[in-house]
């Protein structure tokens, strides 16, 4: 099964930066995408951006702009997603998410989902 540990959310300020972790645990199922989404208050939840595992392949929401970076470490199989320039409408909890395929961007592709971490921009 899959394990996924979101970490790094917090109470930031508009212009800041902030790096999200999940940690992953894999045993018997192979991975080959990992993403994040995000849900904002009274929104449903929302691609952000993603990445096929194993050639490091990324993807990311058009609003995002180049503000946000999905990243890997593969020998402590953690993902993280380093988001600069923070707004008040990036206030949402983050979810990690994993995969067995290679679709990216729809959250009911994903199979394996952390419990969250809230991230919230002040203004």
């Amino acid at each position: 099964q899959v394990q996924l540990v979101e970490s790094g959310g917090g109470l930031v300020q508009a212009g800041d930066s902030l790096t999200l972790s999940c940690a992953a645990s894999i045993r018997t199922v192979s991975i080959r995408t990992m993403g994040w989404f995000r849900q904002r208050p009274g929104k449903e939840r929302e691609f952000v951006a993603a990445m096929w595992w194993t050639i490091g392949t990324t993807y990311y929401a058009d609003f995002l702009k180049g503000r946000f970076t999905i990243s890997r470490d593969n020998a402590e199989n953690t993902v993280y997603l380093k988001m600069n320039r923070l707004k008040p409408e990036d206030t949402a909890v983050y979810y990690c998410a994993a995969n067995v395929g290679f679709a990216y961007s729809d959250f009911e592709a994903y199979e394996y989902w952390g419990q969250g971490t809230q991230v919230t921009v002040s203004s």
